[in-house]
This record gives structure tokens, sequence and C-alpha cells, in this order.
């Protein structure tokens, strides 16, 4: 599977924004968007030019893309889903992008970023209700328990997040027993439970056109 192999902190200079894919080093002095407030490549620094209709909407979907991980094909795959449901097709596009596991892993706070959770899953370290699941794009479902596998527990950098699971704030659609290292899911997210500036509404207007 294609996958994207170059630094990922171009992305977030090119969205001029943090995304918060390096985990905790985008919280200190080294984040690159802090440090280069600017678009990556030679023209960087010379983009002033104002952005169309269009290239504001594009702009959205590629953030909301690279803040899940998600490639192209696969975003288009999850938008097409969300219009034949029921309610608004952005507020359910950002909710199966939400119950993506790997997505989960992070939330619950057993990674620092997306990618060390989709890291975790696809290695193997992850079960649901006792089960391994290494895809990273299983959507979970209410009820289901999401883990770290017994025998991985010993690994340096687990024992690690689980020390810092205490200080952890979950999502209310999500709750966490520090004790066994064990998320569960309770309901299924709502728009409110999503805290990411997105403005989801322009990847509608996007693929609508």
């Amino acid at each position: 599977m294609a996958k994207y192999t170059e630094s990922v902190c171009r992305l977030c200079r090119r969205e001029g924004q943090k995304l918060f894919l390096k985990g905790d080093r985008c919280y200190t002095n080294k984040c690159a968007v802090d440090r280069r407030a600017y678009a990556p490549g030679m023209h960087g620094q010379a983009r002033g030019k104002k952005p169309t209709e269009y290239g504001i909407q594009l702009r959205e979907k590629q953030k909301v893309r690279r803040i899940y991980g998600v490639l192209e094909k696969q975003f288009r795959g999850y938008f097409d889903k969300a219009a034949r449901q029921k309610g608004m097709t952005g507020e359910n596009l950002l909710r199966l992008l939400e119950r993506r596991l790997d997505n989960v892993v992070f939330r619950l706070g057993f990674a620092s970023s997306r990618p060390e959770a989709r890291q975790l899953v696809t290695h193997g370290h992850i079960t649901i209700n006792g089960k391994r699941v290494d895809i990273a794009s299983y959507l979970v479902s209410t009820g289901e328990a999401i883990s770290i596998k017994e025998s991985s527990k010993d690994n340096n950098r687990i024992k690690e997040m689980a020390e810092s699971l205490k200080d952890r704030a979950v999502p209310a659609w999500l709750s966490l027993d520090i004790n066994s290292i064990t998320g569960t899911v309770i309901n299924m997210p709502t728009r409110e439970d999503i805290q990411i500036p997105i403005e989801e509404h322009l990847i509608v207007e996007k693929y609508s056109r």
C-alpha cells in the first residue's frame, strides 16, 4: 500500500498550522511550524497570492487528510460512504475518520501521535475484545474494548505511555481504565467531540463541484 515517506513537518508547514504529527516534539521549540512559519520549498516564503475559493476548499481537504493520515483514494471512499448515510455529509465524514482504530488508539493516549498509533496497530500491539487487530482503518463500534496486547506491555515505549495515562483526558465517547490499559467505546463520536479546527462544509463543497 502506498504511504507518505517524506518529512511530516513539511505537511504542517504547507497547511500553515500544527497538525501534531510528531507527537511531543510539536509542543517544543523544535516544531518546524514555529521555527519556519512559511510553506516548504524554494518559493515558500514568496507565496502571498490570495487563494481562490477552490484553493481554500482544497487546502481544507488536504489538512483533514493529513491530520488523520489518509491517502486520497481512501479519503474519497470515506466521503462517498458519508454521503450515503443519513444526516450531514461533512459531520458523517469526520465521525468515520474518528472511528478509525489508529485514531482511537491515539485518542486513548496509547500513542503520542496518530502515526505512532498507526505503527502500534500495524505491528500487532493492539487488541479489540481480546483479539489482535492490525488494520489501522478498522472502524470501532460501540461496546468494543481496545487494549494493549498482554505480551507487548513489557515494551519500553509502551511502559512510558502507560505511566503518562493518568494525565490523559479522553473524549466523552470513550472511557479509559488506566490499570488494565484498556479503552472502551461507550458511544459513537458526535461533532462536538471532535475538537479540531475543521470546516468540513468546505470539503463537501469541493466534492460537490
